[in-house]
C-alpha cells in the first residue's frame, strides 16, 4: 500500500493511501479480490472488509458461496451485473440482480448461501462487511432486498450522477437502514473533467474504489480502476473524472472505536466471544 505525504493546512479530504487489493478466493473457489481484509489494509474502523468479484468466466464463479455461518455484523452485497440467489436459515430469501443490493445483518448468528443464478456471462460485484457494535453484536438476524429502482438517484451536474446506498446527499436519503455507524454508501459515475463535491461526513473513516476510468481527488490524489484510496480526515472530498471519466463506491463509516476479534466468519470484541460463537455454531444455536 502506497502512501502520501500529510497535508494539514487543509481541511478537505484527500487520498492518505493507495492499495490494489490482493487476488484470493472464497466460498467454494470464487475468485475475486480482496481490497479491506488484508495484511496491508486490515480494516477500516467500522469498515471490515470489500471483496470485489469481477469474471467473465463461469468457472471463476460457478461454484459459489455454499451454506457457511455469520455472527456480530453485517453484509452489504451490491451487484453491478449478473445474478447471485441468497438464503438463509431465518427465512430470509432474494435474487440480487444488476445493480440491486441486499443488506444482512448477521447479529447474534445466521448461517446463509450466495449461489449464482446464472451459468454463463459476466459476473461482477461487491460484498462490503460493516461492523455492529457490541451492544448490537447479539441482536436478531435482519435480512431485506433493495432492488435498484429503490436506490436514490442523485444529479450532480455535467453529466455527473450518483447512486445513494445509505446515507444522505443533496436532500436525498438512501434506503440502507439506519445503523449506528451512520454508513455513507455511493456509487458515483463522472463524465471526463466533470467535478463534484461529495458530502463524506466528518469523522467518518472510509475509502473511495474506483472500476471503471480514473479520477483525481484532491491535490496529487488521482485513483484509477482497480484502485482503493483510503480516505484522510477532514470535510468534504472533491472528485474530478480524469481523461476518460470515472465510475467509483465511496463508502465511509463513523469509527465504533471497540475491540475487533475476527475469526473467519465471526467478528466479536473477544477472543472468549469468538469461542462461545463457533460453539454455539457447531450446537446449531444460529
Amino acid at each position: 500500500m502506497t502512501t502520501t505525504a500529510l497535508k494539514p493546512q487543509s481541511t478537505s479530504r484527500w487520498i492518505a493511501a493507495k492499495t490494489a487489493g490482493m487476488p484470493t478466493q472464497d466460498g467454494a473457489g470464487v475468485s475475486l479480490t480482496r481490497m479491506v481484509g488484508t495484511p496491508q489494509l486490515q480494516d477500516l474502523d467500522p469498515i471490515l472488509m470489500l471483496d470485489v468479484i469481477r469474471s467473465d468466466d463461469p468457472k471463476g464463479y460457478i461454484a459459489g458461496f455454499p451454506e457457511h455461518p455469520h455472527r456480530g455484523f453485517e453484509t452489504v452485497s451490491y451487484m453491478i451485473h449478473g445474478s447471485m440467489q441468497h438464503r438463509d436459515n431465518h427465512g430470509g430469501t432474494g435474487l440480487i440482480t444488476d445493480g440491486g443490493v441486499q443488506w444482512m445483518t448477521a447479529g447474534r448468528g445466521v448461517v446463509h448461501s450466495e449461489m449464482p443464478a446464472q451459468s454463463d456471462g459476466a459476473l461482477f460485484g461487491f460484498q462490503l462487511w460493516l461492523n455492529l457494535p457490541a451492544s448490537e453484536k447479539m441482536r436478531e438476524p435482519w435480512y431485506r432486498d433493495i432492488p435498484a429502482g429503490e436506490l436514490a438517484h442523485v444529479s450532480l451536474g455535467d453529466g455527473a450522477s450518483a447512486k445513494l446506498i445509505a446515507g444522505e446527499w443533496s436532500g436525498q436519503k438512501g434506503p440502507g437502514p439506519d445503523r449506528a455507524i451512520a454508513p455513507f454508501i455511493a456509487d458515483v459515475t463522472l463524465p471526463a473533467y466533470a467535478q463534484v463535491s461529495i458530502p463524506v461526513p466528518a469523522g467518518h473513516a472510509g475509502f473511495i474504489y474506483v472500476f471503471e476510468g480514473a479520477a483525481s481527488f484532491g491535490p496529487e490524489g488521482s485513483v484509477r480502476a482497480g484502485e482503493l484510496g483510503v480516505l484522510s480526515e477532514g470535510a468534504e472530498l472533491s472528485a474530478a473524472g480524469l481523461s476518460k471519466g470515472a465510475r467509483f463506491l465511496v463508502i465511509a463509516g463513523k469509527p465504533l472505536k471497540e475491540p475487533i476479534a475476527k475469526y473467519g466468519p465471526f467478528v466479536m470484541n473477544t477472543p472468549d466471544q469468538i469461542r462461545t460463537a463457533i460453539e454455539d455454531y457447531r450446537a446449531g444455536r444460529f
